[in-house]
C-alpha cells in the first residue's frame, strides 16, 4: 500500500536504481496502449469481407477501443491510488490479452465491439495510467527523462507492429493474428510485474521509520473517504465556468473528431490506390518513426523563451498544419505521395500531442490540472467515438475516401482557427479585466486612505504610555501660566482706569 501524502512529503525518490526497470515496463505498457488501436486497422478489410459489413461498422472497433481507453482514465487512476501500479498493470495485461484471444473466435461484429473495444480498451487504460503513475514515484529530478523514454514506446511499437500485423494476416488470417497478438499482449503482465512499489529514502530530520509506518496506517483508515474526494476532484464540473477552459475544450473536441479517422482507414485507402498490402502497412511505420522525433523536437521548441509565452498559439498552428495535411491528401496518388503525406501527418500529430497537455497545465495551473485532465478525457470520448464511424459512413455513401480526408481536414482546421482566434479574444478580455480590477483597487485605496490614517493616529495615541501624555500636558500648562502672567503684566502697565482697578483686585 503506498503511503499517504503526509508520508511522501518526508520521503525522496531514488531517481535511479530499480526505477530504470520500471521505465522499461512502462515503455512496454505505453507502447501497446497507444500503438495497438492503430495496428489493428490492418485487419479491417478482411473482417469486412467476412462479416459483410460497411466501413462505418468496422470503424466502431477502433472508436470504442479508444473511447474506453480514455474514459477509463479516472477509474484506473482511483484503482492505482487504492491498490498500487503493479496489480492494476497486471490486470490490464490480462484484460488486453484475454480480449484479443476471445475476439479471435468471434462470430459477429458485435462480438468484436465488446471484446476488442470495451474489454481491450479498459485493459489498455489500466496499463497506461499505472505506468504514468509509477514513474512519478521513482523519479524526481530525472522525471522528464524517464517520462520521455516511456512515452517513446508509442511510436516505436507502431513502427514494428504495423508490418508485423500484415505479416501475421498474410500467413494466419485475421483470427490467427488476433490470437498471436493476444499472446503478445500478455507481456504487459510481465511489464506490470516490474512495477514493484517504490522504496523511498527517508529524510533523517523527519523522524524514525516507525513514525512513517504509523502515518501509513492512519492513511489506510482514511482511504475510503479520500476515494470519494478523488472522484469529485477528477470530475470538477465547475471548470466549465472558466472561459479559457471552454475555448481549449471546444478546440480539442474538433481535433479529436477528425484525428483518428485517417489512421483508421489509411491502410485500406492505400490498397484502394493499388499499393501492395505490405507497403500499405509500412505507411503506419513511417508515421510512427516520424512521430518518434516530432514529439521531443516540439518539446524543445516549445521550451524556448520565444514560444513558451505563446504556447497556446503554437498548439493552434500545429492543429492547422495537421488539418491542411489531410486536405492535401486527396490531391495526389502513388506510394511516394502517400509516404510524404504520412510523414507530414506524423509531424503534425506528434506536435499536437506534445503540446496538448502542456497547454492545459499552462492554462489551468498545476493545482487544477488533475481535475481538468479527468474532465477533458471523459468529454473527449464522444468525438473520439463518433469520428471514425462518421468518416466510414462518408465512404459508404460516396464510395471514395477523398471525402473522408476532406471532412477530417476541415474539422481540424476549424478547431485550430477557433483556438487561435478565441485565444486572442481571451487574452484581450483577461487584460481588460485585469486593468478594471487594478482601477477598482486604486479607487478603493484612495477612498480609504484618510480613514486609515485617522485610525493609525488613534491607535498610536492609545499606545502611548502615561508618562508621555504627562510630558505632553506639562508644556501646555506652562504655556497657560506664562500667558496669564503676561496678561497681568500688561494690565498693570496699562494706564486705563478699568485696567488699574482690575490689577488692584488681582
Amino acid at each position: 500500500m503506498p503511503p499517504g501524502p503526509e508520508v511522501e512529503s518526508c520521503l525522496t525518490p531514488l531517481d535511479g536504481g530499480w526505477g530504470w526497470m520500471v521505465v522499461v515496463g512502462a515503455f512496454i505498457s505505453i507502447g501497446f496502449s497507444y500503438a495497438m488501436p492503430k495496428a489493428l486497422t490492418v485487419f479491417f478489410n478482411e473482417i469486412q469481407e467476412e462479416f459483410l459489413i460497411s466501413y462505418s461498422d468496422i470503424a466502431w472497433v477502433t472508436s470504442i477501443m479508444l473511447a474506453a481507453m480514455y474514459a477509463g482514465g479516472p477509474v484506473s487512476s482511483l484503482l492505482v491510488n487504492r491498490f498500487g501500479s503493479r496489480p492494476v498493470a497486471i490486470v490490464g495485461g490480462l484484460l488486453c490479452g484475454g480480449a484479443m484471444v476471445i475476439a479471435s473466435f468471434g462470430s459477429s461484429i458485435i462480438h468484436l465491439y465488446i471484446c476488442i473495444g470495451v474489454i481491450g480498451g479498459c485493459g489498455l487504460s489500466f496499463n497506461l495510467n499505472a505506468s504514468l503513475t509509477i514513474i512519478s514515484k521513482y523519479f524526481l529530478a530525472k522525471r522528464p527523462l524517464a517520462n520521455g523514454i516511456a512515452m517513446a514506446g508509442s511510436p516505436v511499437f507502431l513502427c514494428f507492429l504495423a508490418p508485423l500485423s500484415q505479416y501475421l494476416l498474410t500467413n494466419f488470417g485475421w483470427r490467427g493474428s488476433l490470437l498471436i497478438l493476444g499472446g503478445m499482449l500478455f507481456n504487459c503482465c510481465v511489464a506490470g510485474s516490474l512495477m514493484r512499489p517504490a522504496v523511498l529514502s527517508a529524510n533523517p530530520s523527519m523522524g524514525a521509520p516507525q513514525k512513517v509506518v504509523e502515518q501509513a496506517d492512519n492513511y489506510n483508515t482514511k482511504l475510503k473517504e479520500s476515494c470519494m474526494k478523488n472522484v469529485y476532484k477528477l470530475l470538477d464540473f465547475s471548470l466549465l465556468k472558466d472561459r479559457g477552459f471552454i475555448i481549449y475544450l471546444i478546440g480539442n473536441l474538433l481535433f479529436f473528431f477528425g484525428a483518428y479517422a485517417p489512421i483508421t482507414f489509411l491502410a485500406a485507402y492505400a490498397v484502394s490506390q493499388g499499393i501492395e498490402e505490405y507497403s500499405a502497412a509500412y505507411l503506419l511505420s513511417i508515421m510512427g518513426f516520424v512521430d518518434m522525433f516530432a514529439r521531443p523536437g516540439t518539446g524543445l521548441v516549445a521550451s524556448t523563451k520565444w514560444i513558451r509565452p505563446r504556447i497556446q498559439y503554437f498548439l493552434s498552428c500545429a492543429m492547422i498544419f495537421t488539418g491542411v495535411t489531410h486536405l492535401l491528401c486527396p490531391l495526389g496518388s502513388g506510394y511516394v505521395f502517400l509516404a510524404i503525406y504520412v510523414a507530414l501527418f506524423g509531424i503534425g500529430f506528434g506536435m499536437v500531442f506534445a503540446l496538448i497537455f502542456e497547454c492545459l497545465m499552462e492554462l489551468m495551473g498545476p493545482q487544477r490540472f488533475s481535475s481538468a485532465v479527468g474532465l477533458v478525457t471523459i468529454i473527449e470520448c464522444c468525438p473520439m467515438l463518433l469520428g471514425p464511424p462518421t468518416a466510414g459512413a462518408l465512404v459508404d455513401v460516396f464510395g471514395h475516401y477523398r471525402y473522408l480526408f476532406i471532412m477530417c481536414g476541415t474539422v481540424i482546421v476549424a478547431g485550430g482557427v477557433f483556438l487561435f482566434v478565441m485565444n486572442i479574444y481571451n487574452n484581450h478580455m483577461l487584460e481588460k479585466e485585469r486593468a478594471a480590477k487594478d482601477t477598482d483597487q486604486n479607487c478603493t485605496t484612495k477612498d480609504n486612505q484618510d480613514p486609515e490614517k485617522a485610525v493609525e493616529v488613534q491607535l498610536e495615541a492609545r499606545q502611548q504610555p502615561p508618562e508621555a501624555a504627562a510630558e505632553q500636558t506639562e508644556p501646555e500648562a506652562g504655556d497657560g501660566t506664562t500667558a496669564q502672567g503676561e496678561q497681568m503684566k500688561t494690565s498693570e502697565d496699562d494706564p486705563r482706569p478699568e485696567n488699574a482697578v482690575t490689577a488692584s483686585k488681582s
